[in-house]
């Protein structure tokens, strides 16, 4: 079976997280999707398979005789999609020897088009698999378990001499709980590749330092006619907080290493409002200023208008991994031959984000991320081609051919 083909099987079990529930997984219906691959490793010959009670969901693949004292490489995507766009009742499209022009969806997203994604252009005579424009399609992370398990399927059914392949697939990784609750002592792994993510050819070993903020502001409300030198009204407290933060370092003005602040919710009445904002910076130092600036924001404004008016609380949610990276160069540097030998450019940049690898790394498995071979990800515009899936798949085979030298 062809990557692309399992995709579209899988994209069809609703798997969206929940960031706002407190079980683990976040949604039950994660198991659908854990259970079903469970019994599809069983068919290809993968050994250990099962899901345990958080819906992670393992599998090996032992060693080719001879070769028991090569590194274990581990092999990682997620189960679920994303909250930010409908999950369910996807019915992707697929658009054959792609012309370059516009692709017409439903509901009200009309239409995805080069102009607005301009490296629709370099895609032009491949297969493109789309949402229909009322859902996500799922490539983000479902592409990855695709490529994954073809690429083992290929290696079992070919014979390919191998060192022991360690297979996971993680619910929650869009609600940055991915890989909290991950095996690590008994995945049975040296190293690990996390498949997720952007284009063929991304290698991708630095991530943001990533923290969530809630301020939570207590006004005090009385009638607006007697309000001189009493009322605090919550929500201009609200205003006045988020105006003291630079206003360059949003996500709309950054990129590439550069840090931000992001108001991602803001909500509220005279007499209490909420924000929350996500923190994110490569850097180390300027993640711990970042944090001290909105603490300082806090007492600022307690002093203004007394003390409690302001609260604030600051949740570390994931660490750049490259610092776990650094001893372990061979997983990049193997990766980059693998692609070069394949005619595939290397596309070495900073994630603007977090994957489960960067939890993983320091966890004690160091993880780096490659890409699906997809694009626009977290909406109904999300797309991917079905030669891109086969260039992932040869890299994921290749990989691991490397590893037996």
């Amino acid at each position: 079976m062809k990557a692309y083909e399992r995709l579209l099987k899988y994209v069809k079990v609703y798997t969206t997280s929940d960031e706002n529930s407190n079980t683990h997984p976040t949604t039950k219906r994660q198991f659908d999707l854990a259970n079903l691959l469970v019994e599809e490793m069983k068919e290809l010959g993968i050994e250990e398979c099962r899901v345990d009670e958080h819906c992670y969901v393992y599998g090996v693949i032992q060693a080719t005789k001879g070769y028991e004292d090569k590194p274990s490489i581990g092999l990682i995507a997620h189960l679920d999609s994303a909250p930010a766009a409908p999950g369910e009742n996807v019915n992707p499209q697929i658009i054959e020897n792609y012309d370059g022009g516009d692709i017409i969806l439903k509901g009200n997203n009309g239409i995805l088009s080069p102009e607005k994604f301009p490296h629709l252009k370099d895609l032009v005579g491949r297969t493109l698999i789309t949402t229909d424009g009322t859902t996500l399609l799922g490539a983000d992370d479902k592409a990855g378990i695709a490529e994954i398990l073809t690429a083992c399927e290929t290696i079992i059914n070919e014979n390919i001499p191998h060192g022991k392949i360690c297979i996971g697939f993680t619910p929650d990784e869009e609600v940055g709980l991915g890989a909290h609750l991950f095996d690590v002592k008994n995945f049975g792994a040296d190293f690990a590749y996390t498949i997720d993510g952007g284009i063929e050819g991304e290698i991708s070993y630095e991530n943001f330092n990533a923290a969530g903020v809630e301020v939570e502001i207590h006004g005090v409300s009385v009638h607006p006619g007697s309000a001189k030198n009493t009322m605090i009204n919550a929500v201009n407290v609200g205003i006045e907080f988020n105006s003291m933060l630079p206003s360059g370092e949003r996500p709309e003005h950054t990129e590439n290493y550069e840090g931000f602040y992001y108001l991602e919710h803001f909500s509220g009445s005279t007499d209490q409002a909420t924000l929350k904002y996500k923190l994110r910076d490569h850097n180390s130092d300027k993640f711990e200023n970042r944090k001290y600036t909105i603490l300082l924001t806090e007492k600022l404004l307690n002093e203004k208008y007394g003390e409690g008016t302001v609260t604030v609380k600051i949740k570390d949610e994931y660490k750049n991994m490259l610092e776990h990276i650094k001893p372990c160069m061979h997983l990049i540097d193997n990766a980059t031959e693998v692609m070069k030998a394949l005619n595939v450019t290397p596309v070495i940049e900073p994630i603007r984000g977090g994957t489960d690898g960067a939890t993983l790394s320091y966890m004690g498995l160091p993880c780096p991320n490659l890409g699906t071979g997809g694009f626009a990800y977290h909406g109904e515009y999300e797309h991917i081609t079905v030669e891109g899936m086969d260039i992932c798949t040869k890299i994921i085979i290749e990989i691991l051919k490397r590893y037996t030298h």
